[in-house]
């Protein structure tokens, strides 16, 4: 499955992830001391919700201008990262996670950022110009284990890929469980689609296997049915989540159900212990 970002930016599964995003980053800053934050597949870092590749899937009409319609306080902070790169109104322009994350840096953070495709990169550095975050041209899991453990006492992951690879997700689960014995009380959060629900459930026993504790599962499946052959949503899988994140998902989540569920369907975004 290629998810290559600008063609899906500002989308249901956006708006979920980056919802998650900024409380997860927010309930880890509830403590001064510094945070490493580092984004693996950081894409071009802004996306025109108006050019050719938007356009072309039109997604973002089912995402974030439905999180914008909604209105519900829940999603607020999710709105307002929106808005901040978008300075005269209106939604054209999307911040991708390198964006948002560089929103809520405090001055003892630290943003490392990598993306491999020379294109993205290079979008990515002009996108980034004028925040301190460090931006990577390398091997994505390469990156992840080469920097870890963080220079500060805390940090966070983030592994976004696009799944371009039929060996994304085998890498992904082997460079997590390395990643786990250089970085034991590491945050560490991967998306990931949704389109068949038994190849999911495969990849899940995969993960058990590390024997990873404190593994959280976040699945957002937008349709009552699984809909054969299409995209059916997507989930986060998130490492060492900190108490005060968990405490606060559950309404989190149904505010994100409700603001994104298709017309006709309910849909379904639950959060579950991966090896409860």
């Amino acid at each position: 499955m290629n998810y290559r970002h600008s063609f899906h930016a500002g989308n249901s599964a956006d708006v979920v992830k980056h919802a998650l995003l900024i409380a997860l980053v927010r309930a880890l800053q509830l403590k001064d001391g510094a945070l490493t934050l580092i984004d693996t597949h950081a894409g071009c870092g802004l996306y025109d919700l108006e050019g050719d590749q938007a356009q072309r899937t039109g997604e973002a009409n089912e995402g974030v201008l439905r999180a914008f319609t909604d209105q519900n306080p829940l999603l607020g902070d999710y709105r307002a990262a929106v808005r901040a790169v978008n300075p005269g109104g209106g939604s054209r322009l999307y911040p991708g996670s390198p964006r948002i994350l560089s929103q809520l840096l405090r001055p003892q953070d630290v943003l490392i950022l990598n993306e491999k495709h020379p294109e993205d990169a290079s979008a990515l550095r002009d996108a980034m110009r004028g925040t301190p975050a460090a931006v990577h041209e390398r091997d994505a899991y390469e990156l992840w284990l080469a920097l870890l453990p963080t220079r500060t006492p805390r940090g966070l992951v983030v592994v976004d890929p696009p799944y371009e690879q039929t060996n994304e997700r085998a890498r992904i689960t082997a460079t997590l469980a390395a990643a786990h014995r250089k970085w034991a009380h590491g945050v560490t959060v991967i998306w990931y689609p949704l389109k068949d629900r038994a190849a999911h459930l495969r990849w899940k026993d995969k993960l058990r296997q590390t024997g990873i504790p404190k593994f959280l599962t976040v699945e957002h499946w937008l349709y009552d049915t699984v809909q054969p052959g299409i995209y059916n949503g997507a989930g986060l899988f998130i490492v060492n989540p900190p108490y005060a994140f968990t405490q606060s998902l559950p309404p989190l989540l149904e505010a994100l159900r409700a603001a994104l569920a298709p017309e006709g369907h309910r849909g379904q975004l639950t959060a579950d212990w991966l090896n409860a």
